[in-house]
C-alpha cells in the first residue's frame, strides 16, 4: 500500500465515482447527483467505469461509507478493474487511509479532484504559484498518510546503519521524513505567500487604476460560456473549450456597448459547487475584479439539467467575497442547445429580469448592450467643462464619451460643451476635472 498515495492525479486512470446522499434535518435525504463530480472527472483525463451511491444518516468516522460498504466498494473496483476510487465528498486523512487499506487502490476526494484540474490548467506565473499553493496547503495535513512508509534520516541512531552513514556528529535520534517533508513544505507555502502578494499587490494596483473607467465583470458557473461571451463582445481572443476550468487567468479588454459608452470588462475563473477554500484563498486577487466591479454579468448555461443548482453555487460563492449584493444582470446563454423546454420556461420565469442569449451564435447581444448602456452613463445632463490646453486625458474621455459636442479655445483654456450620463460626469470628475458647470440636469433622448 505504500505507493498508492505517490501520484495525485486521475490522469488516464480508471475511475469508479462515488456519492453520499447526506440525511437532511428534515429527515429527507439530498440527492445531488454524481453528474458534475462525471464531468470534473473526465475532465481531468479519468475513465469513468462505475458509479456508486449511498444514502447515509450518519458520516461514519473511519471510513466516511461504514466499512461494510466500503469492502463492496472494493469488490466494486476489482471487477471493473479501477485504478482510483473518487469520492463527490471531502475526506479526512484517516479516511483515505482506511479506504485505501480496505479497497486496495487510490483515494481521491472531491477537492483533491479540482486542485489537479486546476494544476493542468494553468499557464501564467501568477496562476501556477496560485495552484501550488492551494495543493501545499491541502497536502500539509495528509503528509503523514502520503509519506508514512518513510522512517527516519541518517542519525536515526547511533548503532543503527543510518547512523553510521551520517558518522561523527549526525548520531542520535534523528529526524522523520515526515518531519523533513513538513519543514520544506511549510518553507515553501511560505515563500509562495510572499511571491503572491507582491502579484496581489501589483493586481490590486492594477485594478484601483481603473477607478476612472465602469467595470464590467463576468462572473459564472465553470463551461456556463464566460470566455465565449468575452470574445463575441471584445474580440478578446480568450481561449474557449468546452471543457471545466478551460481559463483560470483573467482578461480585461475594453467593450463599447454603445456610441460614447465605453467600459472595461473582465472576466474571472468559474465557480463550481464546493469549491475547495484553499483556491478560494489563493485566488483571492483574482476574484478581487468581481469585488471592484461596478456591474456583474452572470452568465448561466440555459441549457444544464443542474442550472438551478449552478445558479444557487454562483451566488453562494459572490456572498463569500462580499458580492452578492452587487448590481447583477443575469444573461441565460447557450439559448441555442437548450432541449429541456419545460425547465428553460421555468428558469425565465424564476428570472424574469434575465435576458436570454447565444454567446456563440451572437443572439440577443444586442439586447445586453442596450441594456447595460445606460447603467453606465446614468441620466443625461449637459456639462461645461474648463480645461486646460494640455490635460489630454480628460479631453480624450470627452471625445470619446461625450455627445453633441462644441469646443472653444481661450489662450491657455479649452472651454467644452456636451451630453454625459451623470455616472460618466463623476468618472471625469474622479480624473480630476474641477471646472464642471451643469447646464440641464435629467436632458432626455
Amino acid at each position: 500500500m505504500e505507493k498508492i498515495r505517490e501520484q495525485l492525479t486521475a490522469l488516464k486512470e480508471r475511475a469508479v465515482l462515488v456519492g453520499v446522499q447526506a440525511k437532511e434535518r428534515r429527515g429527507n435525504y439530498k440527492n445531488d447527483g454524481l453528474a458534475e463530480l462525471t464531468a470534473l472527472a473526465q475532465t481531468a483525463g479519468a475513465v469513468i467505469v462505475g458509479h456508486v451511491q449511498q444514502k447515509l444518516g450518519r458520516i461514519h468516522p473511519g471510513t466516511y461509507i461504514g466499512s461494510g460498504k466500503a469492502r463492496q466498494l472494493s469488490e466494486k473496483v476489482s471487477l471493473d478493474k479501477a485504478d482510483a476510487v473518487i469520492f463527490d465528498n471531502d475526506l479526512t486523512p484517516g479516511q483515505i487511509r482506511e479506504l485505501e487499506k480496505i479497497i486496495g487502490c487510490k483515494v481521491l476526494d472531491r477537492s483533491e479532484l479540482i486542485l489537479d484540474i486546476f494544476a493542468t490548467r494553468a499557464k501564467t506565473k501568477q496562476a501556477k504559484l496560485q495552484v501550488e499553493l492551494a495543493q501545499l496547503e491541502y497536502t500539509y495535513p495528509r503528509l503523514t498518510r502520503m509519506w508514512g512508509h518513510l522512517d527516519s534520516v541518517a542519525g536515526a541512531g547511533g548503532g543503527t546503519a543510518a547512523g553510521a552513514v551520517g558518522g561523527i556528529g549526525t548520531r542520535g535520534t534523528g529526524e522523520k521524513q515526515l518531519e523533513i517533508d513538513r519543514r520544506l513544505v511549510s518553507r515553501r507555502i511560505t515563500e509562495l505567500k510572499r511571491e503572491l502578494k507582491t502579484i496581489d499587490r501589483r493586481k490590486l494596483r492594477e485594478i484601483a487604476g481603473r477607478r476612472d473607467f465602469f467595470t464590467i465583470c463576468i462572473v459564472g458557473y465553470t463551461n456556463a460560456g464566460k470566455s465565449t461571451l468575452m470574445n463575441a463582445l471584445t474580440d478578446a481572443g480568450v481561449y474557449v473549450e468546452d471543457k471545466l476550468f478551460a481559463t483560470l487567468d483573467t482578461r480585461t479588454r475594453r467593450w463599447r456597448p454603445a456610441q460614447g459608452v465605453e467600459v472595461l470588462l473582465s472576466d474571472t475563473v468559474g465557480f463550481v459547487s464546493k469549491l475547495p477554500h484553499h483556491l478560494v484563498a489563493s485566488f483571492k486577487a483574482t476574484l478581487e475584479e468581481a469585488v471592484s466591479a461596478d456591474l456583474l454579468l452572470h452568465i448561466v448555461d440555459a441549457s444544464s439539467p443542474q442550472v438551478f443548482e449552478q445558479i444557487g453555487s454562483v451566488h453562494k460563492a459572490l456572498d463569500e467575497i462580499d458580492c452578492g449584493k452587487k448590481d447583477i444582470l443575469t444573461l441565460l446563454n447557450k439559448a441555442d442547445a437548450i432541449c429541456d423546454m419545460q425547465l428553460f420556461e421555468t428558469l425565465q420565469t424564476v428570472c424574469p429580469d434575465a435576458i436570454t442569449i447565444s454567446a456563440k451564435t451572437g443572439l440577443n447581444l444586442d439586447k445586453v448592450a442596450a441594456v447595460v448602456a445606460p447603467k453606465v452613463k446614468g441620466r443625461d445632463i449637459r456639462v461645461r467643462v474648463s480645461l486646460e490646453s494640455g490635460d489630454g486625458k480628460c479631453h480624450s474621455f470627452l471625445l470619446t464619451c461625450g455627445r453633441e459636442m462644441r469646443e472653444h479655445y481661450d489662450q491657455q483654456t479649452l472651454t467644452i460643451e456636451a451630453t454625459l450620463g451623470k455616472n460618466q460626469l463623476e468618472q471625469l470628475r474622479r480624473m480630476g476635472c474641477e471646472n464642471v458647470e451643469i447646464l440641464n440636469d435629467g436632458i432626455t433622448g
